[in-house]
Order: C-alpha cells, then sequence, then structure tokens
C-alpha cells in the first residue's frame, strides 16, 4: 500500500512545518508532497526555506505566491510577498523558478497548487461574496465545477490533490476519482478581494496536512491536525510588526 503525505500552504510558518514534518516522519510514509505557497509570511520564511532544504525528498510544486514573489518588483508587492522576498538569495530565487505547476509522482496521482492549468483559482470551494447564506462570501463547489476546474484532467487520474484555499477537504468526483485538499500547514484564515470579497476561517490554530493510501477499494484520505508552538508563530509575526497575523496564527480567525 502506497502512502502519501500531502502538506500545502506553509506561508513561512517555520514552527507549524517543523510539526507536520515531525508528525509525517511518526506516520512512516512512502513519499512526501508539498502543493506550494512555501515562503510567503510573517513567521520565518528564512527558517522555512532553510527547513525544506534539509528535505530535498519531498516532491513540490509552485503555489501563486511563488509566481507573484519571482515575478514582480518588491515595491509592488504585498505585505507577505514583500517580507519573503526580502531573505530570498538567488539560489532560493532558482529553486523556486524551477518548481513545476503539477507533478505526477506516481502514476494515477496528480498535484497541484490550485487547478491544473492556474495557480490562484479555487477548485473545492467557490467564491461569490457575502451573502445571508453565505456571510463569508464563499460556498462548497459542486460536483459539475469540480469537473470544469480540472478541465483536461479530468478522467486522467484516480487522485487529484490541490491546496490554495486553506480549507481541509476530501470529495468523491462523479468519475469515482478521489480530490483531496489538505488544508494549510501554518496559514488558517485570511480575507481576499479576488474575484470577489471573501474570508477564510478554520477557527483552529493547529498546522494541518492528509495522509492518503492507495488501498484495495481505491485512494482513501485522512485529514489531519497537529498542535504545534503557534505562540511562538505570532510572537514572530509581532517583532515583523504584524499582530493582525499574531491574531489569526492564536485563534485560527481575523481580527
Amino acid at each position: 500500500m502506497t502512502r502519501i503525505a500531502v502538506l500545502s500552504d506553509v506561508h513561512g510558518n517555520t514552527p507549524a512545518l517543523a510539526a507536520v514534518l515531525a508528525a509525517i516522519d511518526a506516520e512512516g510514509a512512502d513519499l512526501v508532497l508539498n502543493l506550494g505557497d512555501i515562503v510567503s509570511g510573517a513567521v520565518d520564511p528564512r527558517g522555512t526555506l532553510d527547513l525544506l532544504a534539509t528535505r530535498p525528498d519531498i516532491v513540490t510544486v509552485r503555489g501563486n505566491h511563488e509566481r507573484q514573489v519571482l515575478a514582480r518588483p518588491s515595491d509592488e508587492l504585498g505585505g507577505v510577498d514583500r517580507i519573503a522576498a526580502g531573505v530570498l538569495t538567488e539560489a532560493d530565487r532558482a529553486w523556486l523558478g524551477s518548481l513545476p505547476l503539477t507533478a505526477e509522482p506516481v502514476p494515477g496521482v496528480l498535484a497541484f497548487h490550485a487547478v491544473p492549468d492556474h495557480d490562484a483559482t479555487y477548485l473545492t470551494q467557490t467564491v461569490v461574496g457575502p451573502t445571508a447564506e453565505h456571510p463569508d462570501g464563499v460556498r462548497e463547489a459542486a460536483a459539475d465545477e469540480l469537473v470544469e476546474r480540472l478541465g483536461a484532467a479530468y478522467g486522467a487520474h484516480a487522485l487529484y490533490l490541490c491546496g490554495h484555499t486553506h480549507q481541509a477537504r476530501t470529495r468523491r468526483l462523479p468519475d469515482g476519482s478521489l480530490l483531496v485538499n489538505p488544508g494549510s500547514v501554518g496559514w488558517p484564515a485570511y480575507a481576499d478581494d479576488a474575484p470577489r470579497p471573501h474570508r477564510v476561517e478554520v477557527g483552529a490554530p493547529e498546522a494541518r496536512y492528509a495522509i492518503v493510501s492507495d488501498t484495495a477499494d481505491g485512494w482513501a484520505a485522512r485529514l489531519l491536525a497537529v498542535p504545534y508552538d503557534h505562540e511562538a508563530a505570532a510572537a514572530s509575526a509581532e517583532r515583523l510588526g504584524r499582530p493582525d497575523i499574531a491574531h489569526m496564527l492564536r485563534t485560527g480567525r481575523l481580527a
């Protein structure tokens, strides 16, 4: 039986990443996948890069924040992207720039950050903007939306692995394949204005990841949450002048 550990959206939170990697090592996974958005955050982006450098075994795809940090001048970057850009070496930039949009680490498994052909399109959730029914501005994606967003990749794989929304989910697709979002390792809440205003709040500070296993009945997933020293992460955010992020790291909610 193949066991794959899946993590995503570390966002420079080294204490959370260390806790997840320790839990993964204890699980004895055959393969570890990192689905991107690695360093952009207000905790410890340098430490995240250094820790990942000790784990060349991890298969990594790029997220939208990797693209943004590398493509835009520093004065055009958002706050957490600017913090990340400030610690990158030329070697870091070369590594991040080499990351693929998708990976097929084993036959029948497709890994990507958001959707297979774009790094910033929601897959498992749909942004609708705040309504009475959906005050946070997001709802669960319908089955036909999932199929449409997977595009040409739909029907070609038994397991799809995505991140980006920071919300842990498993969905069984109409053709019987499995879609898994492990949630976020280090960033349990955020707000965005695109394509409409919305917010994501997990409501707890734990670091998230998933274990997927190729069983006799097909792929199955466990969504897991790991306690870590989120107070240390919050204190780092405060030192970087981001008390709002410190509150989010402590509570899993926006201020």
